[in-house]
């Protein structure tokens, strides 16, 4: 199972210089958990850079995959991930979500790197 993180589908949906690393685990949708909290913040940026129409229109293709709920137990999971790995809340329930499924993260995001179960690429 794959978790890409937002700054990844954003990367996916402008076609930017790292799209093709994401790609793999955006459209193998079967394979494709969809944290809520990464349509929460893809869908914020496009609509403040593209418009709503563009917004809905995109965020539609992040339903391919699974969507995950954020429930108590990934909000406590990521509570302790965010004080011991001292990250960001949304950082932190991605991660969660990824352990809770024994997912891979795909990201750009460079507190991730060297984790295990990381797929890490530099923006």
């Amino acid at each position: 199972m794959n978790v890409v993180d937002s700054s990844g589908w954003l990367e996916y949906f402008a076609d930017g210089e790292h799209a093709e690393f994401f790609a793999p685990a955006i459209e193998n949708t079967e394979h494709l958990l969809v944290p809520v909290l990464c349509i929460h913040e893809v869908f914020k940026r496009i609509y403040q850079q593209r418009g709503l129409l563009a917004a809905h229109s995109l965020i539609g293709d992040m339903h391919s995959g699974q969507v995950i709920d954020l429930d108590a137990s990934i909000a406590l999971s990521a509570a302790k991930i965010s004080v011991e790995m001292k990250i960001p809340m949304a950082d932190s329930i991605i991660l969660a979500t990824t352990r809770a499924f024994d997912a891979t993260l795909w990201t750009q995001d460079e507190h991730f790197k060297g984790l295990g179960n990381v797929e890490y690429i530099p923006s």
